[in-house]
Parts: C-alpha cells; structure tokens; sequence
C-alpha cells in the first residue's frame, strides 16, 4: 500500500437560502457525493458553510497537522524533497 500526496481542486456552490429550502436534499446529496462546499448567502457579508462529514474531518485533521511549527517544517522539507524528485517507498506492514 502507497500514500501520495496531491492537490484536490475544490468546487464551491453558492445559492440563496429560499432556493436552498426549495431543494434540500438535492443540495445536500451534491455536497455529500461530490464534495462540494455549499455556500448559503444570507445577505450582505453573511452566510453559511455546508460541507461533507468527510471533507470536515479531513480539515480538522490537516489544521492538526499543521498545528505546531515542527510539524509544518517536517511537511515542507518533504514537499521540497518530493519536488526535487528524491522519493521514499516504503510497504506498510497489514496486520
């Protein structure tokens, strides 16, 4: 088994919250099976964000991730290194 990394390009939707209510579930199976971000205006600089359960736990994981200096310095040296073409395979051990 191999990690990689890669860059996601997000998809933002926007709508009005009278249209969000008219279409509920279609909005919210897009957010689930594309995740999407699913902006809700709600008038001048107000709104609200629906995102996936998923994609949720994936930015509190990387904002973990980035949470203290050492740990962002240990993912830029390896960035640096993968784009310097240097690469590590290791096999995961499955128990």
């Amino acid at each position: 088994m191999y990690i990689y990394l890669y860059i996601k390009l997000y998809n933002m939707l926007t709508t009005t919250l009278s249209d969000f209510r008219k279409d509920i579930k279609s909005y919210l199976d897009q957010v689930t099976e594309s995740f999407d971000t699913l902006i809700i205006n709600r008038g001048k600089d107000s709104g609200v964000v629906i995102m996936s359960l998923e994609e949720y736990n994936s930015l509190l994981s990387t904002q973990h991730e980035l949470s203290s200096r050492k740990n962002q310095q240990r993912l830029d040296e390896s960035i640096q290194e993968l784009k310097a073409g240097k690469k590590l395979e290791k096999k995961l051990v499955v128990e």
